[in-house]
């Protein structure tokens, strides 16, 4: 079940033709109209059919509990087929929708608009936080068998190390910036509720998701991104702004990494699964494999860029003074075959973007020293990301022995962040790494997604035959670190969406960092006469600048301009034209409905956001310059 909820001042539908499918109604129910109601349009899906009345009460739930936050006891049932690419059938439908209307008519006035009829209807939408929201609803049989993954027909590949990872036994606890570890049970998580989610996340590994996060909406109303129903699940379409987004990103880290001494590489996405070397680390890694079959070779999509940057340092000639070594590769795309019920937005994808940075180090102690660094640097990306220390809760994960010899590093990667933060200790080493840790973005339901990350591998330059050569003339083996700056590209988005969702919540006003948003400056004029000097003033900024000459009121172009996060708004009218300055809506010092405006020359307001985006990455607008002429993406 896909559901819609709409918080709307009036929701009001005629019938205008019925379709094959459409069922048997009274005159009365060809139209209808209610005031200050809640819109449920939902669309009821194949996967519903094995457990209707188990998606009748979990909607039914979410619906009330909707209700219940936008306080009305109105409520209209409207089937929208549009919402899903894979419908039920129509009796299974109807079932549903009138099995909801049932469980609902009792404690709200509510009203079902019929199924399978062509209708017009007008909404007017209430514009606040909660008006807008969005739920994917699943039964609860199918949720349980939605984690069967099959590849090509055939058996799932799965890792020796997924296998392993499913068993270890993990001994976990919190470490204070004291240096102190404490046993979960007995230490108080009641001051860190970010920390106590993803510390209940970790341990129970239910990584199944039941309904569509904040961000789901979000990515679909600002246009950057949705859902691909013509490809395999978890492989998403990107519109110009999110493209923009994600190129933005994608740039900015591999600056960072170029100034950090990588070397941009890049490799191919398929590879041999019969190829000893690789058929061995496939064994190693803890991911699922896209299997494909080419000139009767089995072959896998990568799911790093680890097997084209380790088959380079084997050819390589490389010599102690060359170490560290360090090569990056802005993986578009690494492939995995996550499992169904998993896969939800831009949280967690099956194709996604990820920057992967691999260092040679000449030995361990050179490998810690590059781990320190390397932690410094994952904290710094994020930061300028737009996600701070305080977004995210951090995982350190070593072997007994690694930490018996290396307690001071540790204990310094939770003093960095001056926080608690979650250890997971094997007393065996089931994997190619002894230490790592994940920087994770805890969302608005509970579920954690790794970010940044960085681990020491001390299997995978013998497993490649990786050397250098030693002061000493003779073949050495390096110590390998694994490093994604800011971890999936998409994930960044994701978090940045999640945290502006929840931020809206507190009754903040949400927005991407300036350097992001597609749209930095959004000139409305107040009349036609005044589009000659708006452009003028246009190009006197040095930024992504757009100017709204439809033909609507001042206030809508205004609200609209609100609802796509542009960080600054400029009305131009007759004032503005006599005495040389603009009247500038500044987002990120307003508030929910006390919007900062202030009077300043477009020269000021240059100023300002070059300081804003100084050192970041810029990209021309994605999209025309008049919104006029602009498509629309939904």
């Amino acid at each position: 079940m896909q559901l819609l909820l709409i918080h709307s001042d009036y929701i009001e539908y005629e019938t205008k033709k019925q379709t094959p499918v459409a069922e048997k109604i009274e005159e009365s129910l060809k139209s209808g109209r209610l005031e200050e109601a809640l819109t449920a349009f939902m669309a009821v899906e194949s996967i519903d059919e094995a457990n209707p009345e188990g998606t009748i009460k979990k909607t039914v739930s979410e619906i009330e509990k909707v209700a219940t936050q936008v306080k009305t006891n109105r409520i209209m049932l409207y089937p929208y087929a549009h919402l899903s690419s894979d419908l039920s059938s129509p009796k299974v439908a109807v079932q549903v929708l009138k099995g909801i209307e049932t469980a609902l008519s009792g404690k709200y006035e509510v009203k079902r608009a019929p199924f399978g009829w062509y209708k017009a209807f007008s909404i007017s939408c209430k514009g606040h936080p909660l008006s807008e929201l969005s739920r994917s609803i699943r039964p609860e049989e199918t949720a349980k068998a939605a984690g069967k993954v099959e590849v090509c027909g055939e058996k799932e590949v799965v890792s020796e190390a997924l296998k392993a990872e499913s068993t270890a036994k993990s001994y976990w606890r919190i470490l204070t910036p004291d240096g102190e570890l404490h046993e979960i049970e007995n230490f108080d998580l009641t001051p860190y509720p970010k920390l106590q989610q993803f510390v209940d996340y970790e341990i129970s590994k239910s990584r199944a998701v039941e309904r569509a996060p904040p961000h789901v909406e979000l990515m679909r109303r600002l246009e950057l991104a949705d859902y691909e129903p013509g490809s395999d699940s978890g492989n998403m379409r990107y519109y110009p702004k999110g493209r923009l987004v994600k190129s933005l990103l994608e740039n900015y880290v591999l600056d960072v990494a170029t100034d950090f001494g990588a070397m941009e590489v890049e490799t191919p996405i398929m590879y041999d699964m019969n190829h000893p070397t690789l058929k061995k680390y496939l064994d190693r890694f803890p991911a699922r494999q896209y299997s494909i079959e080419s000139d009767k070779r089995q072959m896998f999509l990568r799911f790093a860029a680890c097997f084209g940057q380790f088959l380079i340092n084997h050819d390589m000639t490389i010599s102690y003074k060359n170490l560290p070594l360090r090569m990056i590769e802005m993986t578009r795309y690494s492939f995995r075959k996550e499992q169904r019920g998993e896969l939800v937005g831009l949280r967690r994808l099956r194709a996604f973007t990820m920057p992967d940075m691999h260092s040679l180090c000449a030995d361990m102690d050179q490998a810690v020293d590059q781990f320190k660094k390397q932690y410094d640097l994952c904290i710094d990306v994020l930061d300028n990301i737009g996600i701070h220390i305080k977004d995210y809760e951090v995982a350190i994960r070593f072997t007994r022995d690694f930490y018996e010899s290396n307690k001071e590093l540790i204990v310094n990667m939770a003093r960095t962040v001056n926080k608690p933060v979650l250890i997971e200790m094997w007393d065996t080493r089931f994997f190619y790494f002894v230490l790592k840790f994940e920087f994770n973005f805890v969302d608005a339901l509970a579920k954690a997604s790794a970010l940044s990350t960085v681990q020491i591998d001390v299997e995978n330059a013998e497993r490649y035959d990786i050397s250098y050569v030693n002061p000493d003339g003779k073949l050495e083996r390096p110590t390998v670190l694994h490093c994604s700056p800011s971890g999936a590209i998409e994930r960044c988005i994701y978090a940045l969406l999640e945290k502006a969702a929840m931020e809206t919540e507190e009754g903040k006003v949400p927005m991407l960092p300036v350097w992001l948003s597609p749209t930095q400056v959004r000139i409305v004029p107040v009349s036609e006469k005044h589009v000659a000097f708006v452009e003028e003033v246009s190009q006197k900024l040095d930024c992504r600048v757009d100017i709204d000459d439809r033909d609507l009121s001042i206030g809508k172009k205004v609200r609209e301009a609100g609802r796509e996060w542009v960080p600054y708004v400029v009305v131009i009218g007759d004032k503005e034209i006599e005495d040389g300055t603009i009247n500038v809506t500044i987002r990120a010092e307003s508030g929910q409905n006390k919007p900062k405006k202030v009077q300043i020359t477009p020269e000021e307001l240059n100023s300002r956001i070059k300081g804003e985006i100084a050192g970041k990455p810029y990209r021309k607008l994605p999209l025309a310059k008049y919104l006029s002429v602009r498509p629309k993406f939904f």
